[in-house]
């Protein structure tokens, strides 16, 4: 009732196909196979199952998408060469205290192509003073053992911390760009602000021009253009009056 329990939890309404994360740690298992948890798990990228009693792994789903294996604190001594068929692109394992004494149980591990880390901490495999040698010899795709690497190097707690190494560096390269981005739009602005202040003059200076045609030309029409009839007839009568009076 417990493990059906702990499996509807983490489900959370989801169906099977959609879970990308399930935790199973510290479920009982019944020769191997926990109640609920199946062959379903198609999307399943992490998978936890931690002191659940597991001696093998012949009745594990199969897990085609997973990439992290947690099985510490359990029993199993050998048949890790079920991994290859059942996850082949686990990328991390953790089968730390548990019953693995020999070499050759491992081995099998070197068909993991993808595997990237290992951890077999207290179990007796990693007793001998050459263990660490030996493992990087029998499998030398891995890159951290233990949480080490071959220089004793230790590995970043989670992928997480990498990829938010990786965010910051193309953050801080993109930043770069950025500001070579804003000096130019600068740039730019500055050309339009001074093409529009030219355009200005321009037209400030063609305006100028305008005015002084117009004053010239309403002169000339002062001087040859056509008068006022009124004033012409003023201007006739006047003429006739002081011809008359030059004939008196």
């Amino acid at each position: 009732m417990e493990m059906k329990k702990r499996i509807t939890l983490e489900l959370r309404n989801r169906s099977p196909g959609e879970v990308a994360e399930l935790v199973l740690d510290n479920c009982r298992s019944n020769e191997g196979e926990i109640d609920g948890f199946g062959d379903g798990f198609k999307e399943l990228e992490y998978l936890s199952m931690i002191n659940v009693g597991l001696k093998s792994l012949a009745k594990l789903p199969n897990l085609s998408k997973l990439l992290k294996l947690e099985l510490s604190d359990n029993s199993i001594s050998g048949g890790l060469e079920l991994l290859t068929e059942k996850c082949p692109n686990l990328v991390y394992l953790n089968l730390s205290s548990n019953k693995i004494k020999e070499y050759s149980a491992v081995e099998p591990l070197k068909n993991l192509t993808h595997l990237k880390s290992l951890d077999l901490y207290n179990c007796d495999i990693s007793n001998p003073s050459d263990y660490r040698e030996s493992i990087f010899k029998l499998l030398p795709h891995i890159t951290y053992l233990d949480g080490f690497d071959r220089d004793d190097q230790e590995a970043p707690e989670s992928d997480d911390e990498e990829e938010d190494e990786e965010d910051e560096d193309g953050a801080a390269a993109a930043g770069g760009f950025y500001e070579e981005d804003e000096d130019d739009e600068d740039e730019e602005d500055e050309d339009e602000e001074d093409e529009e202040e030219e355009d200005d003059e321009q037209e400030e200076v063609e305006e100028d021009d305008e005015d002084d045609d117009d004053y010239v030309h309403e002169g000339d029409e002062g001087e040859t253009g056509d008068q006022d009839p009124a004033a012409q007839g003023q201007k006739r009568k006047r003429e006739a009056d002081e011809e008359g009076e030059d004939d008196e």
